[in-house]
C-alpha cells in the first residue's frame, strides 16, 4: 500500500514538472485520465510496462533512474506476510494491517478495548469470542493468530514506534475476567519499558477531555512524499483519511490527549495500582 502510493507519487510529479495531462498521460499507456489519478494516488496496483511507458513519456530515459521505480513497482505488487490471513479479517482491515507494518510511527487512542498491539492472548481471545459468538474455535484462532503476529513488529523491533493512549475505561471494563485484567494490565507495565513504545492512560478524574469523537489511530511514514493516515475503525467498515484538514484535526486532538493524560513515567505506578482493583 505504501509502496504504491510513494510510487505514484512520484509519478505524478514527474508528469507535472512535464506539463503533460493526466488525459495525454493515459493515452500512452492505453488507459483512461481516471486510471492515471488512481495510479498517482496509489490505489491500484501497477503493470510494469505502463510504468516503463509513463517513464518514458516523461523523460527519465537513464538506466539507473528507471531502474529504480520499476523496481519499486515489483515491490509494491509483493504480497506482504498478513496475506496468508486474508481469511481472519475483512478485506477493509487488510490495508490497515499493511499501513501499521509500513509506518514509522502509529499513535492511537483507545477508549473501549487495549489496542491490539498491546493486548495479551487471553484478553484477545475474551474480546474475540464476545464480539463474535458466531464463531468457530479454529477462526477465532486465525484471528489471535494474526493479532499476536502483528505485535512481532514491536517485538523484534523491526516495525513503528508504537504511542498508545488508553482511556481508563478500557482498563476498568473486566474483560474476560479478574485474572485476564491482571495479566493484561502487567502486560501493559511491561511494555511501557520498551524504548519503542509509550503507554499513557486518560483518567476518569480528567472529566471531558478533547477526544470527543471516539477512538482513533494515526499512521506516520517514513518518507515524506506519503502523508499521515488517520484510521476510523467501524462496525462492518473503516474510514482511511489522508486529507491535510482532516490529519491535522486529528492531531491537535492527539497532541491534547498526550498532554492532558498520566505522564509516560507515571503511566506504571498507575497502572500497578490498578492491579489491586481486580
Amino acid at each position: 500500500m505504501v509502496r504504491r502510493i510513494l510510487l505514484g507519487s512520484q509519478l505524478r510529479r514527474l508528469r507535472e514538472e512535464k506539463g503533460i495531462s493526466r488525459e495525454d498521460a493515459g493515452y500512452a499507456i492505453r488507459a483512461s485520465e481516471s486510471k492515471i489519478s488512481r495510479m498517482e494516488l496509489g490505489r491500484v496496483s501497477f503493470k510494469e510496462r505502463d510504468v516503463a511507458d509513463l517513464l518514458t513519456l516523461y523523460g527519465i530515459t537513464a538506466e539507473s533512474d528507471r531502474d529504480v521505480l520499476l523496481a519499486l513497482v515489483r515491490e509494491a505488487n509483493k504480497s506482504g506476510w498478513w496475506h496468508q490471513f486474508t481469511d481472519a479479517m475483512p478485506s477493509w482491515f487488510q490495508t490497515f494491517v499493511g499501513l501499521e507494518e509500513a509506518a514509522s510511527l502509529v499513535r492511537t487512542y483507545e477508549v473501549q478495548f487495549v489496542p491490539g498491539l498491546l493486548q495479551t492472548e487471553e484478553y484477545a481471545r475474551a474480546i474475540i469470542a464476545t464480539n463474535r459468538p458466531g464463531l468457530e474455535s479454529e477462526e477465532i484462532d486465525r484471528r489471535i493468530d494474526l493479532r499476536m503476529r502483528r505485535q512481532k513488529l514491536l517485538e523484534e523491533g523491526t516495525g513503528p514506534r508504537l504511542w498508545a493512549i488508553i482511556d481508563e475505561a478500557a482498563l476498568r471494563r473486566p474483560v474476560g475476567g479478574p485474572k485476564v485484567m491482571r495479566n493484561q494490565i502487567q502486560r501493559l507495565i511491561e511494555a511501557s519499558a520498551q524504548p519503542n513504545v509509550v503507554v499513557q492512560v486518560m483518567p476518569f478524574r480528567f472529566g471531558g477531555h478533547a477526544a470527543e469523537s471516539g477512538a482513533f489511530t494515526i499512521l506516520r511514514f517514513p518518507d515524506e512524499d506519503v502523508s499521515d493516515v488517520v484510521f476510523l475503525e467501524q462496525l462492518t467498515s473503516a474510514l482511511y483519511l489522508d486529507k491535510r484538514d482532516d490529519v491535522d484535526a486529528y492531531v491537535q486532538v492527539m497532541e491534547r490527549l498526550s498532554v492532558d493524560s498520566q505522564q509516560p513515567d507515571t503511566t506504571p505506578d498507575f497502572l500497578a495500582a490498578m492491579l489491586k482493583d481486580f
